[in-house]
């Protein structure tokens, strides 16, 4: 089963506090890998410190202010964009026909010209999984998994993103339950 374009919910018995509450939406998944981005845990930091950091003039009002993401434990270090619509960036991967994932700067120089995709969540490090790995946790009742919605990613406030991808499959956080098996 391909997860690629699913949103992956951290059931409540997660156990690594990373994942805890999580929403991970899936921007790749082979039998070797996958590859994902928290979509509802925020940071201190905004995309107008972000941006000084690495020398780029921000002072488009409705981005300086939007808070840059943790995106997982993996590179912390290292930039992901999620945006909308996909554009000809340096090294993007096309997620679905409406999502891409950019790791070069230039998705960045495009946003703070104001020439940069409309719509876009921007992440320090990544979430990811090696061969199985993932099936694994998935069969443990560590994640449900349901296929994605971009509004949830760019329309949606973070703290609301959890219970609105949930919602995806009908249920809502009071029917899930830290006890775990199979029927």
């Amino acid at each position: 089963m391909d997860l690629k374009h699913h949103f992956l919910i951290a059931m409540p018995n997660m156990a690594d506090p990373n994942f805890e509450g999580a929403v991970v939406y899936l921007c790749e998944h082979t039998d070797k890998t996958a590859l994902g981005l928290v979509i509802n845990r925020p940071t201190e930091l905004t995309l107008a410190r972000l941006f000084h950091k690495i020398d780029l003039k921000l002072e488009i009002a409705p981005w300086k202010d939007e808070p840059v993401f943790f995106g997982g434990p993996v590179q912390t270090e290292r930039g992901f964009v999620l945006h909308q619509p996909s554009g000809s960036y340096g090294s993007t991967l096309a997620v679905a026909d409406d999502v891409a994932l950019t790791t070069s700067k230039d998705v960045l120089e495009a946003i703070a010209d104001g020439g940069g995709p409309r719509k876009a969540l921007v992440t320090l490090g990544y979430s990811g999984w090696g061969a199985g790995q993932l099936e694994n946790e998935i069969a443990h009742n560590a994640w449900l998994t349901v296929p994605a919605d971009p509004s949830v990613i760019f329309e949606t406030p973070a703290d609301e993103r959890f219970s609105k991808a949930l919602s995806l499959l009908g249920i809502s956080s009071m029917q899930l339950s830290g006890q775990f098996g199979h029927a």
